[in-house]
């Protein structure tokens, strides 16, 4: 046994380290469970028709096909409805990163009257459902002639107080001799901001991105609302008008589907997933 294995967290002085093998096994068996609804939807979506009801069931298919998704894209503007999301989730996430970045570094590092009041009213936005907002959102996209566009269905779900606390709490974790130091080089509050913190807090900074473009992907029930065509109209929105339609009871195609629409979102995670796990390990632990 070479010595970079006998070093391993498995082995503990050349022995077995045994809570640290159940707790691997507890994580793989986590991981399985986890993951093979996933790999069933994929699956399923290449088999042909004869073989999504056959029992018992089989994981890989014995004439793989690509039927479902040429069918799918046949049937429905599927690309028009990826580029709408795709669209959407920027913006959503390039303004949500923006405004928190602006918020959470004040909020941080910054002293003035009333600080921690705005950010308990911020937090307290938690305790909001989203139905809430819906109404007056509404009104107010249909009053400025707003609705059925990106700006209507980007902007509002862009105000995330979950970000805004995360990097305020990932600045606080900032030491501040790197802050004065800055300062001594003549840095205003935006250059030390522009130069130092966001340079430093891109754990946290991709964490905030990650979650803002899964939800602005996901998101169904306020797209729904405020879109009434396909030139708006985003891949959520657009897989419901399965129901109630003949296509809706081929499971081949649903399960297509799904997993057309969730491959972008996890690309997009594993792009960012280094940064994500640092982020969510070292955020709210102060320097």
């Amino acid at each position: 046994m070479s010595q970079s294995w006998r070093n391993d967290s498995l082995f503990r002085d050349g022995s077995l380290n045994r809570g640290r093998l159940v707790l691997y096994a507890i994580l793989i068996f986590v991981a399985i469970v986890w993951g093979a609804p996933f790999i069933w939807m994929f699956v399923t979506s290449i088999k042909p028709d004869t073989e999504v009801f056959r029992y018992p069931p089989t994981w890989w298919p014995e004439q793989p096909t690509l039927e479902f998704y040429t069918r799918l894209f046949d049937s429905f503007p599927m690309l028009a409805w990826f580029r709408n999301s795709l669209i959407v989730a920027v913006i959503t996430t390039t303004l949500t990163l923006v405004t928190n970045v602006l918020a959470g570094y004040p909020l941080a590092r910054m002293r003035f009257r009333g600080r921690r009041i705005v950010l308990l009213i911020i937090l307290s936005t938690f305790l909001l459902p989203g139905e809430i907002l819906l109404v007056p959102l509404f009104l107010g996209m249909v009053n400025f002639k707003l609705a059925n566009t990106y700006f209507s269905i980007a902007v509002p779900p862009a105000a995330n107080a979950f970000g805004v606390f995360l990097m305020t709490q990932f600045f606080l974790t900032i030491p501040v001799e790197l802050e004065e130091a800055g300062r001594l080089d003549g840095c205003s509050r935006l250059g030390l901001l522009w130069r130092i913190f966001i340079p430093l807090s891109g754990p946290a900074i991709a964490t905030v991105a990650i979650f803002t473009f899964v939800r602005s992907w996901n998101d169904f029930f306020w797209p729904l609302v405020i879109s009434n065509t396909d030139a708006t109209r985003t891949v959520p929105v657009g897989l419901a008008i399965f129901v109630g339609r003949g296509l809706s009871m081929r499971f081949g195609v649903i399960m297509a589907s799904a997993a057309a629409a969730t491959i972008p979102a996890v690309i997009f995670f594993l792009m960012l997933q280094r940064y994500f796990v640092r982020g969510i390990s070292t955020t709210g632990l102060r320097g």
